[in-house]
């Protein structure tokens, strides 16, 4: 095993590498699109940077939980590998399902309205109310069909240089604000901070609204437990990543919340729906032009990592056997999972219509907190049943992981009984009716159609469904141009070689947990190559 290591250490993520994916992915619109959405709930200066903090300390605090996750059981995945490693096969797919139809897709929603607003702040684009609205939902679809079929044919290029160029609009945006508004206050624009927490309000539920919305901003912080695998000497490097890179990004955020207080008051952040280009107009004179321009390459660059991590998302899911055979596609030349593509800016472009900016993250606010929540009750499990884990691990105080669950369930909680204690709060009985429909509905479709003693137990059934995914990946074929990435026996077993199991090394499998759906032999892509770790590559 140590001389395994030494092979591969070169090709592994270490602290700088680590710490750069951790701010490279916080970082970004987040920022541009949740300071009016908070402040809006508190109501004031003061409460409003307290959120910022309080929201940076419950990341930081979840951070450190799973990096004990991440160091103790080392398999890439995050919350669905630690769910699948304590066996609750029936909740991992479900919270598969939410992240699928809700999680990725409203993300990438609230992305394109944002990059509409900006552009239309910038270019000063003046409709009627209705037709604004429409225009703008328009602009973010074609952004997100532009980006789609750029995605179809030139992957790799595309995405390299747009994420070059997204973080030295990212860059140069936060820096242009902080640097700016920190000349004013040292100028004396101090009138906004005299009395911080005016008009404040102190409401439970706004405060938990608040909250989710800074969490929005600060959320990414469990990237590096996507990879865990790919992380050198992960018991050192994971912590010093966190604690390095999530009190940079918590300056940051501050420092540009500040800045923009120092200009605007509660009231101008209130009228403004693209507070930077606001904020710009104030201060920057004719270089106000700049602000909506880094801010929507910024948008663009975050639009097409979300489009290339869904679109990944949902294509692992299908290899595996877990959705439709079909949306595995990928197109021999270009590399791209068309058919997954396709299907998730459509669910993105269905989601847009169920609400405004603030309701689609709440949707996914509560869809990712009610998955942590769950992965918090696998941790504390796999400490008092003392399941076997990897020797070399970071083991935190025991009141972290219940801490942070207590947050977990809290910020749950009070986002349900707030959606149905409020006469007026349809959207968010609407938002809590969808999320947890879909959970009801993924533990239906696993107890009915996956797992091996209910339907794919009948030979009818089987025959039948191996019909229909044949039928259907045949069609993906010629109208994508694609060819199905189908897993086979044998293929993509995660080894878990360094857990000890009752005094003897075993294998098993994580990600394989769900009988592959067949298809016939002439769909699959044959291997060419079979590599050290067990994996196959095609």
């Amino acid at each position: 095993m140590v001389e395994e290591e030494s092979q591969t250490r070169s090709q592994k993520m270490g602290l700088m590498g680590a710490i750069s994916y951790i701010i490279g992915n916080i970082v970004g619109s987040g920022i541009f699109i949740t300071p009016t959405s908070i402040l809006e709930q508190v109501n004031s200066v003061g409460l409003c940077l307290i959120i910022w903090i309080l929201a940076a300390l419950i990341s930081i605090l979840g951070s450190f939980c799973y990096v004990e996750l991440g160091t103790s059981i080392r398999i890439s995945g995050a919350d669905f590998a630690y769910i699948c490693y304590v066996k609750w096969y029936p909740l991992a797919f479900a919270f598969m399902c939410v992240g699928c139809i809700i999680t990725y897709p409203a993300t990438l929603a609230v992305q394109a309205m944002t990059f509409s607003e900006y552009i239309f702040k910038g270019v000063q684009i003046d409709l009627p109310e209705n037709e604004e609205y429409w225009a703008k939902m328009l602009l973010g679809f074609a952004l997100i069909w532009l980006l789609m079929f750029m995605n179809f044919f030139s992957l790799k290029t595309f995405v390299s240089r747009f994420q070059i160029a997204a973080s030295i609009a990212k860059v140069a945006a936060t820096g242009i604000v902080i640097v700016t508004g920190f000349i004013y206050l040292f100028k004396g624009h101090t009138k906004n901070f005299n009395d911080p927490f005016g008009g404040s309000t102190w409401e439970a539920n706004a405060i938990v609204t608040a909250l989710f919305a800074g969490l929005f901003s600060y959320d990414g912080w469990d990237i590096l437990n996507f990879g865990a695998e790919e992380i050198e000497k992960p018991k050192r490097t994971m912590p010093l990543a966190i604690i390095i890179g999530m009190c940079s990004i918590a300056l940051i955020y501050l420092a540009v919340n500040i800045s923009y207080f120092t200009i605007l008051d509660v009231a101008d952040f209130l009228d403004s729906p693209a507070v930077a280009q606001t904020f710009a107009e104030r201060t920057l004179g004719n270089f106000r032009y700049t602000i909506p321009f880094f801010v929507a390459i910024l948008l663009v660059g975050s639009l097409n990592s979300t489009m290339f991590s869904a679109s990944r998302y949902l294509q692992a899911a299908s290899r595996q056997g877990h959705l439709p055979s079909f949306i595995s596609g990928i197109n021999p030349e270009s590399d791209s999972p068309r058919t997954a593509l396709f299907i998730h800016v459509l669910l993105a472009m269905a989601i847009s219509f169920t609400g405004n900016v603030d309701n689609l993250i709440n949707y996914v606010a509560l869809a990712q907190w009610s998955q942590r929540a769950f992965t918090m009750i696998a941790l504390l499990f796999l400490r008092f049943r003392s399941m076997p884990v990897h020797p070399d691990r970071i083991r935190n105080f025991i009141l972290m992981p219940m801490t942070f669950g207590f947050v977990c369930w809290s910020l749950v909680v009070v986002t349900v009984v707030q959606a149905f204690t409020q006469a007026d709060n349809w959207q968010g009985r609407a938002g809590v009716y969808i999320i947890f429909g879909i959970l009801g509905l993924g533990f239906f479709v696993f107890l009915m159609f996956v797992f091996e003693k209910a339907l794919p137990s009948v030979e009818t059934w089987k025959n039948g469904s191996e019909r229909a995914n044949e039928g259907t990946t045949k069609f993906a074929q010629i109208i994508f141009n694609v060819m199905p990435d189908l897993a086979v026996e044998g293929e993509d077993q995660m080894h878990l070689d360094d857990l000890p199991k009752k005094g003897e090394e075993e294998n098993g499998s994580i990600h394989k947990v769900y009988p592959t759906l067949d298809a016939p032999e002439l769909h699959h892509r044959k291997p060419t190559q079979n590599t050290e770790d067990g994996f196959t590559k095609f």
